[in-house]
C-alpha cells in the first residue's frame, strides 16, 4: 500500500512498466546499440516530404499545436471517406487507449483481451480499476471465438483485439474481423487496434462503418509512416463515441511539428507504397536468416517477424541477452507456452546482414549447431 495519497486503485497496483526502453538498456551495457531492431520501429524512415514539413515547422515550436488538429483531421476524413466528426487525433495509440479506458473502465468493470497481446492496454485498464480477463492465443492468432465467448461470459464493457497482432505478426482477413465486429452490440465496446494495418494484405480490413456505436478503430503514424518518435495516432468511430473521447483527451497533446509531418506523410502515398514493398522484402530476408539456422519464421503482416528458435524460454532469452551485450537490440514475445521465440524488426539490407553476422556469433557462443 502506498504511503502517498493516491487513489485506492493506484495504491494496489505494483510498480512496473510494460517495456524496458532501448535507451535504458544502452545505459546498462554502457554503449549505444549498433542495431535497433526490437521496438517495431520503422528504421526505413519517414517520407522526405514529412521531414521537410517538420523542419519548416520547427521555427514555430514555441507555439502550441492546433488543439483541433484541423488540417490533419480533414485530410484523414477525406482519405477514409468519413466525417471529421468521426476522427480524433491523439499522441499515439497509447494515449488514445488511455482516454478510452478512462471513459469506459472503472472499478468492478470487466475487460477482455488476448493473453500476451499489447500490454500497454492492460496497464490502462488496471490504472482505472478494471478487471482483466484473458483469452489464450489460437495457433499464434488472437482467438475471435474465444474473445466473443469470454466477453459474453464475464459481461465485459470493453474488449481489445489487434489486427495484425503484436507480438506474433499474425492477422485475420476482413471477413473474420467483420464477424468479430458483428458480435458486439448493446452495452459493450470493441477496441480494434490496427497499428500495423498498412503492412497487411489488402483483404485484412473491413470497410469503415461509422454508424456502429460498438466499435473504435485505432491507427497510427508510428509504424508504416515511420514517425514513432512524433507520437501521433488517431481513432475512427461513430460520432457520439468520438465526442466522448473529445471530453477527456489532452487537446494540446499533439505538437505542431508532428501534425505537419503526419499531414505530409499522408499526402505521400507513393513513399508509403515503396516502404511497404521494402518491408515485404525485409520480412523475406529475416525468414531466410531464420531458415539458415534451422529456425522457423512465422508469417507476418507487420514490420517485424517472430522466429521460433526451437528451444525453451531460456534459450530464446540467452539469444536476446547475448545480442544485447553485442549492442544489437531485439526482443522476445512472451506468450505461454510459446515462449521460445525472438522478434526482429525489419531494417535495411545492411542492418539485416549485420544482424545475421552477429546472430551467428551468438549462436556459436551458445554452442548451438544448425
Amino acid at each position: 500500500m502506498s504511503k502517498y495519497p493516491v487513489t485506492s486503485v493506484i495504491a494496489q497496483i505494483p510498480s512496473s512498466v510494460p517495456f524496458v526502453g532501448p535507451e535504458i538498456q544502452e545505459r546498462e551495457i554502457g554503449r549505444p546499440f549498433v542495431l535497433r531492431l526490437g521496438a517495431n520501429e520503422n528504421g526505413l524512415g519517414p517520407s522526405p516530404k514529412a521531414l521537410g514539413a517538420m523542419g519548416e515547422m520547427l521555427s514555430q515550436i514555441w507555439m502550441y499545436g492546433d488543439s483541433a488538429c484541423y488540417d490533419l483531421r480533414h485530410a484523414l476524413a477525406e482519405f477514409y471517406e468519413v466525417g471529421t466528426e468521426n476522427i480524433v487525433v491523439g499522441e499515439g495509440i497509447d494515449a488514445l487507449l488511455g482516454y478510452t479506458c478512462r471513459l469506459f473502465v472503472e472499478p468492478g468493470r470487466n475487460v477482455v483481451t488476448s493473453k500476451g497481446a499489447y500490454p500497454t492496454f492492460n496497464f490502462h485498464v488496471s490504472g482505472n480499476g478494471g478487471n482483466l480477463h484473458f483469452v489464450a492465443m489460437s495457433g499464434y492468432h488472437e482467438d475471435i471465438d474465444g474473445i466473443l465467448a469470454k466477453k459474453k461470459s464475464v459481461g465485459a464493457s470493453l474488449s481489445y483485439f489487434s489486427n495484425p497482432n503484436n507480438p506474433m505478426g499474425s492477422w485475420h482477413n476482413a471477413h473474420e474481423i467483420q464477424r468479430l465486429i458483428d458480435g458486439f452490440e448493446g452495452n459493450n465496446l470493441l477496441v480494434l487496434d490496427e497499428a500495423y494495418i498498412e503492412f497487411a494484405p489488402e483483404d485484412a480490413a473491413p470497410p469503415f462503418d461509422v454508424t456502429n456505436p460498438n466499435l473504435l478503430r485505432f491507427r497510427t503514424f508510428s509504424k508504416a509512416y515511420a514517425m514513432a518518435g512524433a507520437r501521433i495516432g488517431y481513432c475512427i468511430g461513430e460520432a457520439g463515441l468520438i465526442a466522448e473521447i473529445e471530453k477527456v483527451r489532452n487537446h494540446f497533446g499533439v505538437n505542431r511539428v508532428s501534425q505537419a509531418g503526419a499531414l505530409a506523410s499522408l499526402n505521400d502515398q507513393a513513399y508509403l507504397s515503396d516502404t511497404i514493398s521494402k518491408v515485404v522484402k525485409g520480412r523475406e530476408k529475416i525468414g531466410q536468416i531464420a531458415q539458415k539456422y534451422g529456425f522457423e519464421a512465422l508469417p507476418s503482416a507487420t514490420n517485424f517477424v517472430a522466429i521460433d528458435c526451437k528451444g525453451d524460454e531460456q534459450f530464446a532469452r540467452d539469444i536476446v541477452d547475448k545480442l544485447t551485450h553485442k549492442a544489437v537490440f531485439i526482443r522476445m514475445p512472451v506468450i505461454a507456452p510459446d515462449i521460445g521465440f525472438i522478434r526482429v524488426s525489419v531494417g535495411s539490407d545492411e542492418d539485416l546482414n549485420l544482424f545475421d553476422n552477429v546472430l551467428e556469433e551468438v549462436l556459436s557462443d551458445l554452442g548451438f549447431k544448425t
